[in-house]
């Protein structure tokens, strides 16, 4: 026979079973909540620490793509300035080479001689010249010797240039040729027709430009690489 006391007791002992059973149940539940948003918690960190990766390599060779271009421009323009300025002085080296080979072969007298021959006879022709016009040569100053043609006309050095235009002027004053001489420094000779006011210059800058117009922009082109 159960007595109260004992129903009590046993009442009891099932009441704390009872709650250990739903505590130890509400626990595993709520273990198993937290286990799967902590389980969400690093999926989302994971993919938001992706995506960001993925940005963040995004950018860098975005950035990297950036500096190559620029490095690529900057050495495209580097080189472009550095065959300009090769070129500039390679033309001014080669421009002033030509231009001392003409004066230089324009005070040479037996070159003047022969193209004095050239201007007072082809010249003349070639030009349409007709008979009564007059036709001036102008040679170099400091060729001609004109002090000394001044004091000793008749004592020149046979073979100088002085001596030379001296015979030169004898045959050609009769075709309307005159001889004069530059006030000048310039080199080489020019023909002046006095009747139309032209003249021919054949000067070693004259020359040496007309030779250079027509060699500069070839030389150029070698240079830069279009011309093989």
């Amino acid at each position: 026979m159960t007595t109260p006391s004992s129903a009590a007791s046993a009442g009891v002992d099932a009441l704390i079973q009872r709650l250990r059973n739903e505590g130890v149940a509400k626990g595993r539940e709520e273990a198993a909540r937290i286990e799967q948003e902590a389980r969400q918690l690093a999926t989302r960190i994971r993919s938001e620490a992706e995506a960001e990766a993925e940005w963040l390599i995004a950018e860098a060779r975005q950035e990297a793509a950036a500096l190559k271009a620029a490095g690529e421009d900057a050495l495209r323009l580097a080189m472009r300035d550095t065959v300009l300025r090769m070129t500039a002085v390679l033309t001014g080296a080669v421009s002033e080479k030509v231009r001392r080979l003409i004066t230089t072969e324009l005070e040479r007298e037996e070159f003047l001689q022969q193209l004095i021959l050239e201007v007072a006879g082809r010249g003349r022709d070639e030009a349409g010249l007709e008979p009564g016009d007059q036709v001036a040569i102008v040679l170099p100053r400091e060729l001609i010797g004109i002090e000394e043609l001044r004091r000793n006309p008749l004592e020149l050095r046979e073979g100088s240039l002085s001596h030379f235009v001296l015979a030169v002027a004898s045959e050609v004053l009769e075709e309307g040729v005159t001889f004069q001489v530059a006030e000048d420094e310039a080199h080489g000779i020019r023909m002046r027709l006095k009747n139309k006011q032209i003249e021919i210059d054949l000067s070693d800058e004259k020359v040496a430009e007309l030779i250079l117009a027509h060699l500069q922009p070839r030389f150029r082109a070698i240079l830069e690489g279009t011309v093989k």
